[in-house]
């Protein structure tokens, strides 16, 4: 090797390097769990590249960091799918082996494309490769750093989050036994989880450690992946103008891309925590205070309105409080899908269809195995499990671009655009109807109906919290429409779509989209628990949560068009005010971030990823019991535990242990279950268990719950004080349990 060669090839290595000491410096111990998932990752990502460079051909790293996301769901989904249909136990050996036997397929079919002369791997784009690992190593990091030092898996719906982990790692069969409801399954979207489970088991790791593991490894992924898909749109739009400056355009658009979605808040941060205090303090007022989930809870909250209390949160939010929710975990997938959409309209731009209409069956062949048009039916089918608002949402969102496609593919006629997209449609709907099956066959489901919205948000709020990206989609679209209208002669929709650049019309559809996705809460909404004073909560929780996500990679892409594509000032002057603006509102992740982790700056206040460290402090009384329940007990018995509501310190024992109680926290059920009756008749049969003198209901309910295990700790004399019967318990078993310190005992029923 040259001498030159080889100082630039130790140059490059410095970032990795220095990387990874970092990593080691910051995470301490935690640093091989993390290092652990990260190399799982790359290693499932380059075995799964022959597929994915298929399907993200079109693209310069073929598709290299979606490679991860779509591994992590093919292994995870088939294992669960055998799982599910009892072929398999839900084992560690299972987890391997289903993986093994794909990294096999992959192999012998990127042989197969090779010796076809196709390369899955992107060789000669190293460079970017390299780039992209270390970005997405360094957010990877940062999070996990930032989760080290507010890692308690305590607080909003972590108790739930976790619980579901811990059940899953117990059980060899899904859905697990429900662990706030004994006799009966898991009832809700638990894939996010699952996959949280699936890894951990596949790395060999810890579900104390993955649990924030699984977050931050989202987080990263939430910035790598807009980062290369925009970046590829960028790429695609200025085509041979990349020289000079514009060479570090697409890689500038990128990062902006990823900070967009995964870091930045939005204008109500601007507003609430900068322009507003600052006027009150020029006026001499007292300062209006700020908490960073202000942002989430601004409809309904200010100015108050009871009726009508409504979420509207955003990834950055949701990475800072650290709940392993549905919609958080499926962030990844609902980008992979995304950046398959795009692919897929780079893929069939240039089809023309109308000549192959006479051979019936290979047009039909083409138009209905087409590779992609497969692999969103399997990501829709997997919303179901995942979360199921995405399936609906991305649904449309998959349709209008496959309409816009056939659109352009086969020249604007009506009638074949209608026909190949309808058989399109009902081929999406009938493989994800089918590959979910285990799920849905088992799942009861929490919609009521649709009902017509009774309260509107004020004008001011929307534009506080989607204005920015609204305004300049629209300011895009118009824009757009006029350029292109004064050079066409044939104003035919397809004369109009083939004269858009491709990244012009996608992220005009994600625009649009994410732009219908904020206005539908203003018109209906889907009924359920909260109708009383949260009736649009969920609803606009769950749509403009992936509005954010599309007006993110929107917004930064029209940025770019606006500044550098376009000749008029005033769109300039737009897309100038628009960048500055998206820069002020990164400012609500410092904000967050020291509001809810601390003195980040200062390493050695970091705690360490150990989700249920917080027991030997929030929970002193009862941490020995938990500990030797999860140290003693196999599988799923009943342990007893007095329930309670909601967001209490109730179930602590059920959600750290993954062992079934007879009835958790009663909200939760009540959604999934949404039997009220049958929830309070178990509750009064809970208080009768601890609080009976009567010996033979008490062993009459123990054997009709089929309790192995009764927990008697804080909680329990807290709820029942002078009434807990303590001394009957357990005179009808076993002390196997009991804390030296404290008046804390397990009792094992004969």
């Amino acid at each position: 090797m040259k001498p030159d060669k080889a100082r630039n090839y130790i140059m490059k290595t410095v970032p990795a390097i220095a990387l990874v000491l970092l990593s080691a410096y910051l995470l301490k111990g935690d640093v091989w769990t993390f290092w652990t998932w990260y190399l799982l990752a790359a290693v499932l990502g380059f075995f799964a590249m022959p597929v994915t460079g298929r399907l993200f051909r079109g693209f310069e790293d073929k598709g290299w960091m979606f490679s991860k996301v779509l591994a992590v769901a093919v292994t995870g989904f088939i294992t669960w799918f055998l799982v599910s249909v009892k072929f398999l136990p839900f084992t560690t050996v299972s987890c391997v082996g289903v993986t093994v036997v794909c990294v096999i397929l992959a192999v012998i079919f990127h042989e197969s494309e090779r010796k076809n002369g196709f390369e899955s791997l992107p060789l000669n784009k190293i460079n970017l490769i390299y780039m992209e690992e270390l970005l997405f190593f360094a957010f990877f990091l940062m999070w996990t750093y930032f989760a080290g030092f507010h890692p308690a898996a305590y607080g909003t719906e972590k108790f739930m989050d976790y619980g579901f982990m811990e059940a899953m790692m117990r059980s060899k069969t899904l859905p697990a036994t429900d662990l706030w409801y004994s006799e009966g399954k898991i009832n809700y979207y638990y894939g996010g989880q699952y996959f949280a489970v699936f890894l951990t088991k596949l790395s060999g790791t810890k579900v104390e450690m993955t649990y924030n593991l699984m977050r931050t490894f989202v987080a990263g992924l939430a910035f790598s992946l807009p980062c290369s898909l925009v970046r590829q749109m960028v790429v695609d739009r200025l085509k041979k103008q990349r020289k000079g400056w514009k060479k570090v355009l697409p890689e500038i658009s990128g990062i902006l891309a990823g900070i967009s979605v995964s870091v930045a808040g939005n204008m109500h941060y601007v507003i609430y925590a900068q322009i507003i205090p600052f006027i009150q303090k020029l006026k001499g007022q007292e300062v209006d205070s700020y908490w960073f989930p202000d942002a989430t809870r601004y409809i309904g909250f200010n100015p108050v309105n009871d009726a009508d209390k409504t979420i509207h949160e955003f990834p950055c939010y949701s990475f800072v409080l650290g709940d392993l929710h549905a919609h958080v975990v499926n962030i990844m997938f609902v980008l992979l899908l995304l950046g398959l959409l795009y692919s897929f309209m780079k893929r069939m731009r240039n089809r023309k269809y109308l000549s192959e209409i006479s051979e019936k069956h290979t047009f039909w062949k083409k138009q209905l195995l087409h590779p992609q048009i497969i692999a969103f039916a399997a990501l829709l089918g997997m919303f179901h499990w995942t979360n199921y608002w995405d399936f609906i949402i991305y649904f449309v969102v998959t349709g209008g671009v496959v309409l816009f496609m056939n659109i352009i593919c086969l020249e604007g006629r009506a009638k074949w655009v209608i026909l190949v997209t309808a058989a399109q449609a009902v081929e999406v709907l009938a493989i994800a109807t089918v590959i979910i099956m285990p799920f849905t066959l088992q799942f009861e489901t929490m919609v009521q109906g649709v009902g017509i919205a009774q309260h509107h948000s004020l004008p001011h709020q929307l534009l506080v919290l989607w204005g920015l990206p609204a305004i300049l989609t629209v300011i895009y679209v118009v824009a757009l429409l006029v350029e292109k209208l004064k050079v066409s002669e044939n104003r035919s929709l397809y004369r109009l779509f083939i004269s858009v650049d491709l990244p012009d019309l996608f992220s005009v559809i994600m625009g649009l989209c994410a732009i219908g996705l904020v206005a539908i809460p203003e018109l209906v909404y889907v009924r359920d628990i909260y109708e009383n004073g949260n009736a649009r909560a969920n609803t606009m929780f769950k749509l403009t949560y992936q509005a954010y996500i599309m007006f993110g990679m929107t917004m930064i892409y029209v940025i770019f068009r606006l500044l550098v594509v376009c000749r008029k000032k005033i769109l300039k002057v737009a897309a100038v005010i628009g960048l500055a603006l998206f820069v002020w509102t990164c400012g609500y992740f410092g904000n967050s971030v020291d509001a809810w982790f601390g003195k980040v700056w200062n390493p050695s206040e970091y705690k360490g990823l150990n989700a249920t460290a917080f027991l030997e402090t929030d929970f002193i009384e009862d941490v020995k019991g938990i500990q030797w329940l999860k140290d003693n007990i196999k599988d799923s018995p009943v342990v007893l535990e007095a329930n309670g509501d909601s967001y209490t310190n109730y179930e602590r024992v059920s959600a750290m242990t993954g062992l079934p109680t007879i009835l958790g926290w009663y909200v939760h059920e009540w959604l999934w279950r949404n039997d009220v009756a049958d929830l309070n008749a178990k509750s009064q049969e809970v208080e009768n268990i601890y609080t009976s003198t009567d010996q033979a209901e008490v062993q009459k309910l123990l054997e009709e719950y089929d309790v192995s295990y009764v927990f008697i700790g804080s909680c329990e004399r807290e709820k029942y004080g002078e009434n807990l019967n303590s001394n009957l318990l357990k005179s009808l078993g076993e002390v196997v349990f009991q804390d030296p310190d404290y008046d804390t005992c397990i009792v094992k029923i004969k």
